[in-house]
C-alpha cells in the first residue's frame, strides 16, 4: 500500500481522500481548515500541520484545489511539495484549473525529475462519496502508468486524455457542454409551463427523443421526473452555480487564448454570472431554471 499526501481536504477531496483510506493506504491530510483534517483522522488518516509535512516522504501526493494559483504556491512554494517531496514521488492535481498553469507546473515537475498528471474530476460529491468520480487525466504515460492504481480507488472512469492539460482541457469542454445544455433544457421547461404544457408530459417525450441529455435525464431541472435531481431538494448544491461559472470562464479564457469561436459558451457564462450575483452562487446550478423564470 501506499503513503500517500492529500492537500485540500474539502467537500471533494475529503471524501476522496477516505475511500483511499478505505482501500487500505495511508492517508496524510492537509487543509487551511483545521476541521477538515481532524474528519479524516476520525476516518483513521494522519493529519499534517504544513503543506511540506504532507509531502515529505510521500509515494503519492494528490492535490484538489480551488484555482490555478493555489496549485501553483502549493507545488512550487518555499517548503511546498516540490521542495519537500522525496525523489520517485508521483502528483496528480485533481484541481479544475487553467490549462496554462497545469502544463506550467506540470514542467516544473518534470524539470525536477517528477512524474505528474493534471486530472480533474467530474461526478459532484455524491460522486466523490461513492467513489464513481470520472477522472480526465492528462500528462505522460508513464506518469499515468503509476497513478493509475490510485485513481482507481477514488473514481470509476479513469480516460487518459493526452499530454499535460489534456486533462484540463477536457474537464472545461465537458463543462461547457454541461453549461449550455442545462440552459437549453431550464429554457424548455420555463416555455412548456408558459404553454400549459405539463412538465412531466414534455420530459416523457424528450427524454425518449431528440431533446435526450444528461441534463434532461440525470439532473433535470423540474421537481419530479427524476426524484435524485437537486431540483427535488430545493435545488442543495450537488455541484453549486458558483463552480458552474468558474468552469464556464475558464472555457471562454481557452476559447480566447485559442482562437476558437464559442458564442454559446460566453452566452452560458454570462448567465451563469448574473444568476450567481442574484444571490444564489450557492445553490445547485440546475436552479438557474428559477432565474430564467424571473427573468
Amino acid at each position: 500500500m501506499a503513503k500517500i499526501g492529500f492537500i485540500g481536504l474539502g467537500n471533494m477531496g475529503l471524501p476522496m481522500a477516505q475511500n483511499l483510506l478505505k482501500a487500505g493506504h495511508e492517508v496524510t491530510g492537509f487543509d487551511v481548515s483545521p476541521a477538515a483534517p481532524s474528519k479524516l483522522a476520525e476516518a483513521g488518516g494522519k493529519t499534517a500541520k504544513e503543506i511540506g509535512d504532507a509531502a515529505a516522504g510521500m509515494d503519492v501526493v494528490v492535490t484538489m484545489l480551488p484555482a490555478g494559483q493555489h496549485v501553483r504556491d502549493v507545488y512550487l512554494g518555499n517548503g511546498g511539495v516540490f521542495a519537500r517531496a522525496k525523489p520517485g514521488a508521483v502528483f496528480i492535481d485533481c484541481s479544475t484549473i487553467d490549462v496554462e498553469t497545469a502544463r506550467a507546473v506540470i514542467g516544473e515537475a518534470s524539470k525536477k525529475g517528477f512524474l505528474m498528471l493534471d486530472a480533474p474530476v467530474s461526478g459532484g460529491v455524491g460522486g466523490a462519496q461513492g467513489g464513481t468520480l470520472t477522472f480526465m487525466v492528462g500528462g505522460s504515460d508513464a506518469a499515468f502508468a503509476k497513478a493509475q492504481p490510485i485513481l482507481e480507488k477514488m473514481g470509476k472512469t479513469i480516460v487518459h486524455a493526452g499530454a499535460a492539460g489534456a486533462g484540463q482541457a477536457a474537464k472545461i469542454c465537458n463543462n461547457m457542454i454541461l453549461g449550455i445544455s442545462m440552459i437549453a433544457v431550464s429554457e424548455a421547461f420555463v416555455l412548456a409551463e408558459k404553454l400549459g404544457l405539463d412538465k412531466q408530459k414534455l420530459f416523457d417525450i424528450s427524454s425518449k427523443s431528440s431533446g435526450q441529455c444528461w441534463s434532461m435525464t440525470t439532473y433535470c431541472p423540474v421537481p419530479g421526473p427524476v426524484p435524485t435531481s437537486p431540483a427535488n431538494r430545493d435545488y442543495a448544491a450537488g455541484f453549486t452555480a458558483a463552480m458552474m461559472l468558474k468552469d464556464l470562464k475558464l472555457s471562454q479564457e481557452a476559447a480566447k487564448a485559442a482562437g476558437a469561436s464559442t458564442p454559446l459558451g460566453a452566452n452560458a457564462s454570462a448567465l451563469y454570472q448574473k444568476y450567481a450575483d442574484s444571490g444564489e452562487a450557492g445553490k445547485d446550478f440546475s436552479g438557474i431554471i428559477n432565474y430564467l423564470r424571473g427573468s
